[in-house]
């Protein structure tokens, strides 16, 4: 037999036995262990079979909902909405139907692939399936509805399902109707249901004022927006952190102190500025070229109780990038990667051709070879053809030639000692 056959044999052994051990470990793979294998895998078949290795084992309705939810992502971006149907439509046999957490999941779910006339549907078919109502449902109803970007629809649910099911919404379904007339742009209209919820006893939260903060600031009206955070704090409501991220937000654009005086602000009435705060502060640094200061905060953010987030490393890598600071760029592109915090292909984009420019090739290579580990497939594909582009796959194949050659020559070396020693041992 050749060497080579050898070689093949053994290699399609060794594939059928890590095959095998791969489905055997299926059977047994905890609940945890799935939630991290459906995180990671991009193909919506193989997700399909992680979540069946373990679906029967789930008792608690919000992981179940997290893996459902996993699975509708990926089916829904290969827009396979039949199979979302069939694979949801199944949850129905399941003796948990009856239990309302449970079929809100569904109905969430249906949310997450915006097919809200199949929420609509199951939600209307709880009497027939056994499954109580109460504002939990409801609320879940209306969150499909946001989901499904159908923001006009949600005022006339609210209106029409509790009167026709006999409950009454509380301050999260208040809270969702907020936030669909922000989202079409009319926080005034959100504002006077204040009085209604008033009226109903139900209380009015920080985050329904700083929904229509939000809004009334993205429509660039500042005093207004400045009229909603005195009433909110005339009614005791907060503000909140969130509350202070949103006006710090959209301040950001102009000179530093001022969120640095927000932030103070914050901090001087007893909340903890959070990552948000931070990040805010540190763009207003970037936007302002003042790169040594933005860096000093994200380098302080463990100081201040904070971790950074994905948008933390997009926008300082970003930001590095504009001033040709690719090495250091590179620095916080690997601390990205050791916190599983990794950011978008555009950002990344930047720093490699930057790299490429710079003639940094190893650290443009082990970037390469990082992005391709940590990305999805059709992202990879799109990242091989910039390697191309940049000339990074020409010169990686110019490496291995040569490592390939010194390893010959190593071989070579080894086999002349040896023939060298044989023929001294002859003589």
């Amino acid at each position: 037999m050749s060497s080579s056959i050898a070689l093949r044999q053994a290699r399609h052994l060794t594939t059928a036995a890590a095959a095998a051990a791969e489905s055997a470990s299926a059977a047994t793979i905890s609940i945890s262990k799935a939630k991290s294998k459906l995180k990671a895998e991009h193909d919506p078949d193989k997700a399909l079979e992680i979540y069946s290795s373990v679906s029967d084992r789930y008792i608690s309705p919000l992981s179940s909902r997290y893996a459902q939810e996993y699975i509708v992502k990926r089916l829904a971006k290969s827009h396979r909405f039949s199979d979302i149907e069939n694979f949801l439509e199944s949850h129905k046999n399941s003796p948990k139907i009856t239990q309302e957490p449970f079929l809100s999941s569904i109905i969430r779910s249906y949310g997450v692939a915006r097919m809200f006339d199949h929420a609509l549907k199951i939600y209307h078919q709880m009497d027939d399936l056994g499954t109580p109502r109460s504002a939990i449902s409801f609320n879940v109803l209306l969150s499909a509805c946001m989901h499904s970007k159908l923001y006009d629809r949600v005022a006339q649910l609210f209106d029409e399902i509790p009167v026709k099911y006999g409950f009454l919404p509380d301050k999260v379904s208040y809270g969702v109707l907020i936030r669909s007339y922000c989202e079409m742009g009319l926080p005034e209209m959100a504002m006077e249901r204040f009085k209604e919820m008033e009226e109903k006893g139900v209380e009015i939260t920080a985050v329904a004022f700083t929904t229509i903060l939000h809004s009334f600031y993205k429509k660039g009206k500042s005093d207004e927006a400045e009229r909603v955070w005195n009433e909110m704090v005339s009614r005791g409501c907060g503000p909140d952190v969130g509350a202070y991220n949103v006006k710090i937000m959209n301040i950001q654009g102009s000179k530093p102190e001022g969120v640095k005086a927000l932030i103070e602000e914050m901090s001087n009435a007893g909340l903890k500025p959070d990552t948000i705060s931070y990040n805010y502060l540190m763009t207003c640094y970037c936007k302002n070229q003042l790169m040594d200061e933005a860096q000093k905060v994200y380098e302080d953010l463990k100081t201040n109780g904070c971790n950074p987030n994905a948008a933390t490393f997009r926008t300082l890598i970003f930001y590095l990038c504009k001033k040709g600071r690719f090495e250091t760029g590179y620095k916080v592109f690997r601390e990205s990667v050791s916190v599983h915090k990794i950011p978008d292909f555009i950002t990344l984009k930047y720093l490699v051709e930057g790299l490429v420019k710079k003639s940094r090739w190893r650290d443009a290579k082990g970037m390469s070879r990082t992005v391709k580990k940590k990305f999805p497939p059709n992202l990879v594909k799109a990242w091989i053809k910039l390697e191309e582009d940049l000339g990074l796959a020409k010169v990686e194949a110019s490496d291995n030639a040569k490592v390939e050659a010194s390893d010959n020559a190593k071989v070579e070396a080894s086999d002349n000692a040896k023939v060298e020693a044989s023929d001294n041992g002859v003589q």
